[in-house]
């Protein structure tokens, strides 16, 4: 299994590239940053990187169609892929930081579209699976350089002819979907050159295989070195108490629970009483997060740490080294990479990482 990092949004190109030539080093396979809807934009952060690397895979995590058209991702992709040389990827979502904070209307009078999902809050477009499918199909036309008359999608168009044949680099880019749903999974297993699981636990991993291979049994090319990677969050730092504050302020984008998914939150706590304690005081953990207090008022302390021991990498040196059986057990799982998240102080966590995890997974 290889490492690849994540960064946060609000890492500056220069601070990219930096990082970038570190992880480089260190033997990380790919780097990855995140792109939200009021951040340094994924694409052009990662070009300073582009220039001073030679190894090291690059792309933006993680991209939605309804955001970027299909087109106009391929051809943000490609560029990056021509400036690292056929290094350059892409991670398409059928939601993602910036879908969430976006919104249309087709008149004055209209609603806005996406519509609030009544339980989680979050606006997804209908039809994301077959949306996101598109998007793939048109990078796959476009990275083949060949003439394209047009592309008619039930979903995404495209009514002139268009030819990438600018673009020369041999490898890449690599085509990634965020795919966490089984049927997600199934159609990036299918088209995608690798598939991206979001805070994915060990446990959860046999049901994503078995969705994996569901989909290589339609694919119409090898999947010889098709990729499963999976984010996972790393708050580990020399300082417990530090950790445990960024464990707590980014608890409520650990999947479980920025969705509000009853039974997988039920995994990870001793009752269904907890688990209806997390859902009534949601807005508790929001709070933690928007505040950058780290305080979730109304939920145990007990809790609290239950749920971060079992979404997330957290505390301090001492605790690397059950973290790495985790690690292991990811790798026995079926992973070809573990997307590791880092947050505050990125250069330390890197580090951190250079020292604990890669002589073990390089």
């Amino acid at each position: 299994m290889d490492i690849d990092i994540i960064l946060e949004c609000n890492v500056s190109p220069a601070q990219v590239a930096e990082l970038a030539v570190e992880a480089e080093k260190l033997g990380v396979r790919a780097l990855w940053t995140s792109n939200y809807h009021q951040n340094f934009d994924g694409f052009m952060s990662l070009m300073p990187a582009a220039m001073v690397t030679s190894k090291i895979i690059l792309g933006p995590l993680a991209v939605s169609p309804w955001e970027l058209h299909p087109l106009k991702m391929a051809n943000a992709v490609l560029t990056l892929n021509e400036a690292s040389n056929g290094r350059g990827m892409v991670g398409i979502s059928g939601g993602g930081g910036v879908l969430g904070g976006l919104g249309w209307k087709i008149h004055k009078d209209a609603p806005v579209w996406p519509v609030k999902h009544p339980v989680s809050g979050n606006r997804y477009p209908e039809r994301r699976v077959r949306g996101v499918q598109e998007c793939i199909e048109v990078l796959n036309l476009a990275r083949s350089g060949k003439m394209n008359l047009s592309y008619e999608g039930e979903i995404f168009q495209i009514t002139r002819p268009f030819q990438h044949d600018w673009a020369k680099a041999e490898n890449g880019p690599l085509i990634i979907g965020c795919c966490s749903g089984p049927m997600m999974v199934r159609m990036g297993a299918r088209i995608a050159d690798g598939i991206q699981l979001s805070d994915f636990t060990v446990d959860m991993m046999p049901e994503a295989m078995e969705n994996v291979n569901k989909g290589f049994e339609k694919r119409e090319w090898p999947a010889d070195d098709f990729r499963i990677g999976n984010f996972w969050a790393w708050h580990i730092k020399k300082d417990r108490e530090v950790s445990m504050y960024e464990a707590r302020r980014e608890l409520i984008w650990r999947g479980a629970i920025a969705a509000k998914y009853k039974d997988y939150i039920r995994e990870h706590v001793d009752s269904d009483e907890e688990v209806q304690v997390v859902i009534d005081n949601w807005d508790s953990f929001f709070k933690a997060y928007w505040s950058r207090s780290g305080d979730i008022d109304n939920v145990p302390e007990e809790t609290i740490n239950k749920l971060i021991a079992g979404m997330s990498s957290a505390g301090d040196i001492n605790d690397i080294d059950q973290e790495m059986e985790r690690f292991d057990a990811f790798a026995d799982s079926g992973l070809t990479e573990l997307s590791v998240r880092l947050f505050d102080d990125p250069m330390d966590g890197l580090k951190l990482i250079g020292q604990h995890v890669m002589p073990r997974f390089c």
